[in-house]
């Protein structure tokens, strides 16, 4: 190990002992310099490192009546299992700002249920940045299984795609699809669901007990499109052909029925809808996504939400939020 390598850990290590000082044993920074036997003015670094490094995770406990009363609305409006809304920064440019760490929470709550379970997880920035806010967690008792491909199109490993990230936090047993996220082809779709690895991840997905999923918009900022997925003409033949939103490279249109078109006969994904009983948990913020997520809550593909407060009103005034959401069965055209 390089001196610089040795320095910058030797740091992080004060760094953290600061943050533990400050914001666990309430200590003040004159008091963290005393004991330490550096500055004040290094001490106030250091704590400020522990909180930049990511070493300090702040969690607000107090629910707060303007989020609770626009979740509760947004559950009756959809007929959903349950909504999270944490409040918005509307000056932030973070793109999961909240909901990211809302969302691990939720996580966090599943995974130390004694119960066993099987646990699909989507992919995106959002699931990966709340996996990155999980404290390390041991429940062997639980399975968790990818629920789409995590290779891209060039043959690496996709930058997004959550399960060993996830795997690297708890201890669990977890299944990944080894596949790329869309096939050259139907037909090669299909001989790729045969290969028995993939069978087996496919069988736990329909398993599933609850799955954590990130919903994506089908337009200028489409994540199928800036992961490299998919080329701008693909994107904008998905638009022609009324496609608004994506989950798991599922493509639906604006009443949340999955498309039967082309682009969907090539995901390689796990069939979605799940099934029945399992609680879908969609994780998804911002303006370009209201539609995407709009016709999700619709269209029944997803029975829980974890969204803003500025995404939340936005939902609750849409003009077509009126519409009755309908069963995630009757949203399976072309999934299969």
């Amino acid at each position: 190990m390089s001196r610089a390598t040795e320095d910058a850990g030797g740091r992080l290590d004060d760094a953290a002992r600061a943050g533990w000082l400050y914001y666990i044993a309430g200590k003040t920074q004159e008091e963290i310099a005393a004991q330490l036997g550096i500055s004040r003015q290094g001490a106030q670094r250091l704590v400020s490192l522990s909180v930049s490094a990511g070493l300090v995770k702040v969690r607000i406990d107090h629910p707060i009546a303007a989020c609770l009363e626009l979740g509760r609305r947004l559950q009756d409006r959809f007929a959903l299992t349950s909504v999270e809304v944490v409040p918005s920064d509307e000056t932030s440019p973070s793109t999961t700002l909240g909901i990211a760490e809302a969302c691990a929470s939720r996580i966090e709550r599943t995974l130390l249920q004694a119960e066993p379970l099987v646990i699909g997880i989507g992919t995106g920035r959002t699931l990966r940045a709340a996996v990155e806010n999980l404290p390390r967690i041991r429940c062997p008792q639980h399975r968790l299984v990818s629920l789409t491909g995590n290779i891209a199109p060039d043959g690496s490993a996709a930058v997004y795609n959550v399960i060993f990230s996830l795997a690297d936090k708890i201890d669990a047993a977890h299944y990944p699809m080894p596949l790329p996220v869309v096939a050259s082809s139907p037909g090669e779709r299909s001989l790729l669901h045969q290969q028995k690895v993939v069978q087996i991840s496919l069988q736990l997905a329909r398993q599933a007990d609850i799955a954590f999923v990130g919903i994506g918009e089908v337009g200028p900022q489409a994540q199928l499109l800036m992961d490299r997925f998919i080329s701008e003409s693909e994107r904008d033949e998905l638009v022609a052909t009324g496609g608004i939103g994506e989950i798991v490279g599922w493509v639906y249109d604006r009443d949340g029925h999955i498309l039967d078109c082309a682009f969907n006969k090539r995901v390689v994904s796990a069939p979605f809808p799940l099934r029945k009983s399992a609680e879908v948990v969609g994780v998804a913020m911002g303006e370009p996504k209201r539609e995407s997520i709009l016709a999700a809550l619709s269209g029944g593909l997803v029975d829980s939400l974890i969204t803003d407060e500025q995404t939340a009103i936005a939902l609750l005034s849409s003009e077509t939020s009126s519409a009755q959401p309908v069963s995630k069965f009757a949203a399976t055209r072309g999934s299969g």
